[in-house]
C-alpha cells in the first residue's frame, strides 16, 4: 500500500478535526473554533483549541499541535499505517495498492482473516454446546463471569481429530490449504490426512492491534496432554514475538490510566481485567522479546512487569532486564512487580482483591534497582580482587546500554552505589565529590575543570593500552582510512558473507550504532531473519533481504565494499581471520566515537552531570582498548 501526499490530504479534507478530537475531548464551540481541556497534559482551565477551517489543533499550555492524523497517532498508540487505515475507513476512502504482489498478499491475508474469524465463532459455539460442558465447567471453576467469557471470546475445541476441519470445509469459501496456511490444521510430512491442531482445549483467540483474530492459544483439559498450553504456529498473520495477548483490548485503558500491566499468561490477563485492570497484556508463551518491549512502550512509557512470586518469576524478570538494556531511551523504562511466593496475578486478585493488587503495583521496583540487586546477589567483595571483579562485571553489563546519555547516568548511579556498598575504603578512579567547584560556578551547580587530565597522553589511557594511532598501523586497523559509510558497509558485508558470525556475536551486531539509516534497516532485518533461522546460509539471507525490499541496498554494499573487503573476508581468509577482522573493525569504530566524545568534553569546564559522563567515557575507553588488545593477542 502507498500513502501519497494527495491521499493523506484527502483524509484531512474529509474528516473535520473537531469530529475526531471530540471523541476524546469535550469541546465547546466558540466562534470559528472549539475549546476544551488538553488531553496531553493536566489542566483545569481550557487552553486547547481546535480549528476545522485551518485543519489543526493547538494547546497554548503545553504546545501540542497537529492534524487528525497526529491526534490519532498520539492518543491511540497506533502505528502510522494503522492510523491512516483507520481514518481512511472513517472517511470512506480505499487504501491504494501499489504493486501486484502487494495486492496478492493483501488478498491472501484477507482470506486468512476470514478463516480465523470463522474459527473463533465456531470455538465459541462449541463451548456453549453439549460437547463443551467440560470446558465450561473449567471456566466456571476459575471464577470467570459470562461477561468476561464473552469479552475475551473464549471457546472450546472438541477432543476429536477432525471436528474443526469438517465444520470449516462444510463452508464453500474455505479450502483445506487455507486452513493449513492459517495454522489451524496440521499436515503430516508423510503425506497423510491433515487433522485439527487444537483438540480438547479451552481456546483463547489472539488478536492483532486492530482487534482481528490472527491466532489461538489452547489450554489442555487433560492431565496427560503433552503440552499444557499450545499456540498457533507462525503464519502470514501471526508473529508471536511481535504481538501481545489482549493488545487491542488493553490499549484504550492503558492510555486512559497512563500505565500498562504485563503478566505472564492468558488467565492472568483475563483475571486482572475482570478485577478492574483492563490495561493488562501478556507475551505469547515465550520470553518477552525486543519487539514486544517496543510495543509496550507505545502504550505506556514505563510498563509494569508482573511476575510470579517464585524463582522462575525472578529469573524471568532478569531476562527481561537484560533484553531491554540495549533498547532503553530517555523517558522509557520498565518497572517490576513481584507477587508473594506461590502467587500469580490470577490467584492474588482472587484471594486478596483488587485493592491489595493496587497496593502491590504502587510498590513497583524500577529497572535500575532490579539490575543492581541481581548484580550484587551472592557476590563477595571483601578483597580488592573481588571488588575489581564486581566493578568489571557491572561495567560489562552497562556497556550493553546503547543510549549514551542513559548509560552515563547508569554508570554514575552505579558508581555511587558501589561506593556505598564498599564503604569508606572504596576510592573510585574519578571521585566526583572530591573535586572543588570551579571559579565562577553557578550556585547549586558544581563545575569540574578538565585541565587536570593530560591531553597529550590521551584521556584515561593507561600504560600498555592500545591507542587509536597505534591501531591504524595494524593491517586490520587500516580499514579506518575508509569513509564512515564504507566501513559500515564492510561490517554489514562481512555478516552477509559469513552469517555464522551471528551465532556468537549477534548482540554485538545488534547494538552497533550505524550512522546510515539504510544500513541500520539492513542490520535490523538481518537480526530478525537470524532469529527465525539458526542455521542461516548467505544465499538464503540475501534472498530474504531482497524479498523484504532491501535488495538494492544490499547490492550497493556488495558493489562498493567487496573489493576493499576481499582480503579480509574473501574465500581465501580463514574463519579465524574473518572473525578477528570483523571484531576489530567494530571495536575500532566504537573506540573512535568514544574518543571524539572525550575530546568534546575536554574542551570545556564540566558540571557534575558532564563530569559523570566523562568518567563513564573514560571507563568505556579503557574497556574498549582492553577488548582490542585481547583481539590482537597483545598484553595490556
Amino acid at each position: 500500500m502507498g500513502f501519497t501526499p494527495d491521499f493523506l490530504d484527502e483524509i484531512r479534507n474529509r474528516l473535520p478535526v473537531s469530529e475526531i478530537v471530540g471523541r476524546k475531548v469535550r469541546l465547546v464551540r466558540k466562534g470559528r473554533e472549539h475549546t476544551g481541556l488538553c488531553p496531553f497534559h493536566n489542566e483545569k482551565t481550557p487552553s486547547f483549541t481546535v480549528n476545522d477551517d485551518k485543519g489543526f489543533y493547538h494547546c497554548f499550555g503545553c504546545g501540542a499541535h497537529g492534524d487528525v492524523i497526529n491526534f490519532v497517532l498520539e492518543t491511540e498508540g497506533l502505528s502510522f499505517p494503522e492510523t491512516v487505515e483507520r481514518l481512511a475507513a472513517q472517511a470512506g476512502l480505499q487504501i491504494p495498492e501499489s504493486k501486484p504482489e502487494d495486492r496478492h498478499k493483501t488478498k491472501v491475508k484477507k482470506t486468512l482473516y476470514d478463516v480465523m474469524e470463522a474459527a473463533a465463532h465456531w470455538f465459541e459455539s462449541q463451548l456453549l454446546a453439549q460437547v463443551g460442558t467440560e470446558g465450561l465447567n473449567y471456566i466456571k471453576k476459575r471464577g470467570l463471569t459470562k461477561q468476561t467469557v464473552k469479552h475475551f471470546r473464549l471457546g472450546f475445541a472438541p477432543n476429536e481429530k477432525t471436528a474443526f476441519k469438517n465444520a470449516m470445509l462444510a463452508r464453500a469459501e474455505f479450502t483445506e490449504q487455507m486452513l493449513i496456511e492459517a495454522g489451524m490444521l496440521i499436515s503430516p510430512e508423510d503425506g497423510g490426512e491433515s487433522y485439527d491442531r487444537f483438540r480438547g482445549r479451552i481456546m483463547f483467540p489472539i488478536t492483532d492491534r486492530q482487534g482481528r483474530v490472527v491466532a489461538f492459544g489452547g489450554r489442555a483439559l487433560s492431565q496427560n496432554a503433552k503440552a499444557k498450553y499450545l499456540n498457533s504456529p507462525e503464519t502470514p498473520l501471526f508473529h508471536k514475538g511481535r504481538l501481545l495477548y489482549n493488545l487491542s483490548g488493553a490499549r484504550k485503558a492503558a492510555f486512559e490510566k497512563g500505565r500498562l500491566l504485563v503478566a505472564e499468561g492468558y488467565m492472568d490477563v483475563i483475571a486482572l481485567s475482570q478485577a478492574g485492570f483492563p490495561e493488562a497484556v501478556a507475551p505469547l508463551g515465550t520470553a518477552v522479546t525486543e519487539d514486544q518491549i517496543r510495543e509496550m512502550w507505545r502504550l505506556a512509557p514505563e510498563p509494569m512487569m508482573c511476575f510470579d512470586g517464585d524463582k522462575a518469576g525472578r529469573r524471568a524478570a532478569i531476562r527481561v532486564v537484560e533484553r531491554s538494556l540495549a533498547l532503553l531511551k530517555p523517558g522509557y523504562s520498565l518497572k517490576f512487580v513481584y507477587l508473594p511466593e506461590g502467587e500469580d496475578p490470577d490467584s492474588f486478585v482472587s484471594s486478596y482483591g483488587s485493592q491489595s493488587f493496587e497496593t502491590l503495583l504502587s510498590e513497583g521496583v524500577p529497572l535500575a534497582k532490579v539490575l543492581w540487586a541481581d548484580l550484587i546477589e551472592g557476590v563477595d567483595f571483601d578483597t580488592p580482587e573481588q571488588r575489581a571483579g564486581l566493578e568489571q562485571k557491572i561495567s560489562r553489563i552497562l556497556s550493553e546500554i546503547r543510549d549514551t546519555k542513559i548509560r552515563g547516568y547508569y554508570e554514575s548511579d552505579f558508581g555511587r552505589r558501589l561506593k556505598n556498598l564498599f564503604g569508606s575504603e572504596f576510592v573510585p578512579e574519578i571521585n566526583l565529590h572530591d573535586q572543588g567547584p570551579a571559579v565562577g560556578a553557578k550556585e547549586n551547580q558544581r563545575s569540574y575543570p578538565i585541565k587536570s587530565f593530560s591531553k597529550n597522553k590521551g584521556y584515561g589511557q593507561r600504560q600498555g593500552e592500545t591507542s587509536i594511532g597505534n591501531l591504524h598501523q595494524t593491517e586490520i586497523g587500516k580499514t579506518a582510512k575508509l569513509s564512515v559509510k564504507d566501513r559500515e558497509r564492510l561490517i554489514i558485508l562481512t555478516v552477509l558473507e559469513h552469517p555464522w558470525l551471528l551465532e556468537r556475536h549477534e548482540e554485538l551486531f545488534a547494538i552497533f550504532e550505524f550512522e546510515s539509516l539504510e544500513l541500520d534497516k539492513v542490520r535490523n532485518e538481518i537480526i530478525r531473519i537470524a532469529s527465525r533461522d539458526s542455521d542461516l546460509e548467505k544465499e538464503t539471507l540475501r534472498h530474504h533481504l531482497s524479498e523484504n525490499g532491501l535488495g538494492q541496498v544490499v547490492d550497493t554494499v556488495y558493489r562498493q565494499g567487496v573489493l576493499t573487503a576481499q582480503r579480509f573476508i574473501g574465500p581465501k581468509s580463514s574463519a579465524e581471520e574473518t572473525e578477528e577482522t570483523w571484531l576489530h573493525s567494530v571495536e575500532l569504530f566504537h573506540l573512535e566515537k568514544i574518543e571524539k566524545d572525550i575530546a568534546i568534553l575536554g574542551s570545556k569546564d564540566l558540571n557534575e552531570e558532564e563530569f559523570a559522563r566523562l568518567q563513564a567515557l573514560l571507563n568505556e575507553q579503557s574497556a574498549s582498548n582492553k577488548r582490542i588488545s585481547d583481539i590482537l593477542g597483545k598484553d595490556t
